[in-house]
């Protein structure tokens, strides 16, 4: 099955230079490549522009402003023909071969939605917590969620023809929408990890202390959706991710509807007894 992947980039030129070396490190990995640049000011465009040769890399795209994530993926996802349509970030370091085994499984279940490589490291990950979402389909094993994270990941192509262009900020709900369709998203396992540099445990991380959160704020998704702005809501957030994943249900219709709205209610419950209590 072909594969078209975006990577995505602005600023942290430091965190692309790995991502993109951890994205080339296997040659005999195929694929169609586009970067596509945020109107980076740090030496990344120069980067790009002058130390990137791969016959991977199909287009490079310099946009002239910071049109965001879910709009650059839209633009390069309806103009593919590929098979299979992949994202991934610059703050991911991605285990080489990654996309084979995504496309062989996409290829054995035809229901396969999004299937993503783990992004925490292996001692954050509790079996006994975990197995009873980790499923069986045609010889491939899916630990099932209804939505993954957002880079390291592949989709059938057909399967975002049917659900349209990504609506919002960030990718979450359309996940939801294409399980609410009936199709099987999670990540595959055993896990194939990608190092999440934004995370704090992650010897690369720029997230160091509550200044460097405040400025990276803007720049990293996952502080500024969830208006983070301290190590301490760093790490709580992480903790909530971690126990969602692997202690919550799979089944999609725990996240929508009224069991959506009260596990919503809850959660903001919890928060503020935490910040009281804090």
């Amino acid at each position: 099955m072909t594969v078209d992947l975006i990577f995505i980039t602005y600023n942290r030129l430091e965190y692309t230079k790995l991502a993109l070396a951890s994205l080339l490190a296997d040659p005999t990995e195929e694929f169609s490549l586009t970067i596509w640049d945020n109107a980076s000011t740090d030496g990344t465009v120069e980067y790009l522009k002058n130390e990137m040769s791969d016959k991977r890399m199909a287009n490079i795209i310099f946009s002239k402003e910071n049109v965001g994530q879910i709009a650059a993926v839209n633009q390069v996802w309806s103009r593919s023909k590929a098979d299979l349509l992949g994202k991934l970030d610059n703050d991911c370091l991605v285990t080489p071969g990654w996309t084979r085994i995504l496309a062989q499984a996409h290829e054995d279940i035809p229901q396969l939605g999004v299937v993503a490589c783990w992004h925490f490291p292996p001692e954050d990950f509790d079996y006994e917590r975990a197995k009873h979402k980790i499923h069986t389909f045609n010889g491939h094993r899916i630990f099932r969620h209804p939505w993954t994270c957002g880079t390291g990941l592949l989709v059938k192509r057909n399967t975002f023809e049917r659900f349209g262009a990504i609506q919002g900020k960030g990718t979450t709900k359309y996940w939801l929408k294409i399980a609410l369709g009936g199709y099987i998203n999670g990540y595959y396992y055993p896990f194939i990890y990608q190092e999440h540099m934004d995370d704090p445990k992650s010897k690369h991380c720029m997230l160091k202390d509550d200044e460097s959160i405040r400025k990276y704020r803007d720049v990293t998704v996952v502080l500024r959706e969830h208006n983070i702005s301290t190590m301490k809501e760093r790490w709580d957030r992480r903790k909530y991710v971690l126990h969602n994943l692997m202690c919550d249900p799979w089944d999609v219709k725990y996240y929508v509807g009224w069991r959506g709205r009260l596990r919503g209610i809850k959660r903001r419950v919890h928060n503020l007894i935490r910040s009281v209590q804090s």
